[in-house]
């Protein structure tokens, strides 16, 4: 008599198969990497190609599957249910037949095909997608009806949600994929800085008027001579009467030719300068800079005057971190003096001084300097302290009513709470 139901239980494992497939197909094209599909149809992989296709074609894809796996489910349950009443009887057969075939399919196509998947999904999508772009073929009517469907559906329930990944979304996969160890951390770092670099504001990464170095556009030879030998700098600015009107950019290849020291008067040498206002974002910059041939921009203020400049060295310092410089005299701005003590630069960012000490701030403020300024309400002097969450903030140094180094004591945050 078993005999008989031979071609039945064939049957149902076939279809059982067939399900597995489907499911299995679903959930590895719905967890493939398309770049990493993307390059390996680029080094020639035509299995690659064929799958970066139907990824592309997605929601025929996704209906072809749909329909398949509901065939061959609908097949099982028919078989099943047949089989059972055979042996089993009308009431007896039906039962057994919906929970053996519940739990059949649920091990072997659904549960343990999709596991499968998850962990080879790229694989996976590449073995079936010979069968998948076959069917997708066959079921071409059916398709057509269901994107008839799938447009009538999307009038009724319009959404005004966008599709593109946002800048936080961005960043926190950048996040996800640097802790799977697919980027290191410099690589991580220099991706985080080109995508929030877009949002940067000039005046968040400018030199400030007081730290700039120029020279009056009626000055000697000579003084202008012995201020590029002071600075070691190659450019720099010139005014008229006060430093709230630049007139111009002198280049230290300019002013000396040759035989010397050039002996034009400055302002034939000196090159226009350019001006951009403190809110222009840092990507306009550049390409503003790029396309003027300039390395260099002085800031303006909401009232015309200088606030301070803005080189290429510091966008791209933006990007890549600090650059140094045989000149340059290599400072931390974070500096231990013992193990709960430490001697701060002010002129880094209040950011930089949040992560470093991990605390919060939402002052509008950008150096650490106008922060603690805006804290005390006022100038602070040699030795005015405050305490900030779990800091101590002592005023170290002060220069021309500017602070420029302060100690900072951490005490231990739980401490700090119980008090």
């Amino acid at each position: 008599m078993l005999a008989n139901h031979i071609p039945s239980l064939l049957g149902m494992v076939i279809c059982i198969i067939l399900s597995g497939y489907f499911s299995a197909t679903e959930t590895a094209f719905s967890s493939l990497n398309k770049t990493r599909i993307k390059y390996m149809a680029e080094k020639g992989s035509k299995r690659a190609k064929r799958t970066l296709q139907l990824a592309d074609n997605y929601d025929k894809l996704i209906a072809t599957i749909l329909i398949g796996n509901n065939i061959v489910n609908i097949t099982t349950a028919s078989i099943g249910t047949l089989l059972f009443v055979d042996l089993m009887g009308q009431e007896l057969g039906a039962t057994v037949s919906t929970v053996v075939v519940t739990i059949v399919v649920l091990i072997f196509g659904e549960i343990t095909p999709k596991s499968i998947a998850k962990d080879y999904p790229e694989r996976f999508a590449m073995f079936s997608a010979p069968m998948i772009g076959a069917l997708l073929w066959l079921f071409t009517p059916l398709n057509f009806l269901f994107s008839l469907w799938k447009k009538l559906v999307a009038l009724l329930f319009h959404s005004d949600e966008e599709d593109k990944m946002s800048q936080e979304e961005l960043l926190l996969l950048l996040e996800e994929v640097e802790q799977e160890g697919a980027i290191d951390k410099s690589e991580g770092t220099l991706l985080r800085n080109a995508v929030e670099f877009g949002d940067l504001e000039v005046q968040s990464i400018l030199t400030h008027r007081v730290d700039l170095e120029a020279v009056e556009v009626n000055a000697t030879k000579e003084e202008i001579a012995a201020k590029f030998t002071e600075t070691r700098f190659s450019r720099l600015l010139v005014y008229e009467e006060t430093i709230d009107k630049i007139v111009g950019v002198l280049h230290l290849k300019d002013f000396y030719d040759g035989m010397g020291i050039n002996p034009k008067p400055l302002r034939e040498i000196m090159t226009p300068p350019l001006f951009i206002h403190q809110t222009e974002k840092v990507d306009d910059l550049l390409q503003l800079l790029k396309s003027s041939k300039s390395h260099i921009a002085v800031v303006i203020d909401e009232y015309g005057g200088t606030l301070g400049i803005v080189t290429m060295e510091d966008i791209l310092e933006e990007l890549v971190g600090e650059i140094w410089d045989e000149h340059d005299e290599v400072e931390e701005p974070f500096r231990q003096l013992s193990e709960n003590t430490y001697l701060v630069d002010c002129t880094v960012t209040l950011d930089d001084f949040c992560d470093f000490f991990d605390v919060t701030s939402d002052s509008e403020s950008v150096s650490l300097g106008g922060w603690i300024m805006d804290q005390m309400q006022r100038i602070p002097e040699k030795g005015d302290q405050f305490t900030y969450e779990n800091l101590t903030i002592t005023a170290t140094e002060i220069d021309d009513h500017r602070i420029e180094w302060v100690t900072v004591e951490v005490a231990p945050k739980e401490d700090n709470e119980e008090e």
